[in-house]
């Protein structure tokens, strides 16, 4: 009895998940502007939504402006974190223990809170309506949460092959990009997608620094398509979020047996 009473609460938890998703899938499909109007199993199919969204609005480059932003933040972003989870884990040196507990401290702020901040100081580096100036603010905020997290996995990395290493005459910078890096392949991959996602689903800051048409992030560049009185595009809304998704998806299928032992080592390592 009590087997049968989990399935059918996994299985009330995966249709109230699924059914969403269906219904957006399906109304990026329907015709007309509104999902109100939109059924579940609609009689009509129609590509219509996706032709506009790609003819009528900038879509293609927000695509490309969020797409290049999300690479280049998971490629800068793991570089930094990797780097400097490697010094704190492997290193002893003066004021160590206290830039632990700064960049926790770090952690605990959510990045809105410097809005005002951050746009001063883009608007004084004339940094304001560039799209890419966005990867700054997001590999600088990837580091606090991410360094604890690899120093967790890195501590579980026994020191004695650095140390055979550095015997066989190995550099420091050697050491770290032919051992340590190809044993840590869970954790990276963990950051890389995670810091790809993160530009990808944002909306606040891209919202804040970006006007232009043109420069805007998928995020922004999608609800400008729903909001105010004039705006109700929801089915073509419907259809570039379900293009959203895909990047996402492709990425947690290909990497799936990673990410789950990249964070649960680096949760319970240290």
């Amino acid at each position: 009895m009590g087997w049968a009473l989990v399935h059918l609460e996994l299985i009330g938890v995966a249709l109230f998940v699924i059914v969403p998703i269906f219904w957006i899938i399906i109304s990026s499909f329907n015709q007309g502007n509104g999902l109100a109007s939109a059924t579940l199993i609609p009689k009509e199919l129609t590509l219509d939504n996706y032709k506009n969204l790609f003819l009528n609005t900038n879509y293609a480059k927000w695509f490309k402006n969020s797409f290049l932003i999300a690479v280049l933040n998971a490629v800068i972003s793991v570089a930094l974190i990797m780097l400097t989870a490697w010094i704190m884990s492997r290193f002893q040196f003066k004021g160590r223990k206290t830039g632990l507990m700064t960049i926790l401290i770090i952690s605990m702020f959510p990045t809105f809170l410097s809005m005002t901040a951050i746009y001063t100081l883009f608007w004084n580096f004339g940094l304001l309506n560039k799209p890419y100036a966005l990867v700054i603010i997001y590999a600088s905020g990837a580091i606090p949460y991410n360094v604890w997290l690899v120093k967790g996995y890195l501590d579980g990395i026994p020191k004695d092959i650095d140390e055979a290493a550095y015997i066989d005459g190995s550099t420091y910078f050697h050491t770290f990009t032919r051992i340590i890096l190809p044993l840590s392949k869970p954790i990276i991959t963990y950051c890389a997608v995670s810091q790809f996602m993160s530009p990808w689903m944002d909306y606040i800051l891209p919202n804040l620094l970006l006007s232009s048409d043109e420069n805007k992030t998928l995020a922004v560049g999608l609800f400008s398509m729903i909001s105010g009185k004039e705006n109700s595009n929801f089915t073509m809304f419907a259809g570039g979020a379900v293009l959203i998704a895909v990047p996402i998806t492709i990425l947690f299928m290909f990497f799936q047996k990673y990410l789950v032992q990249g964070i649960s080592a680096g949760a319970n390592k240290g």
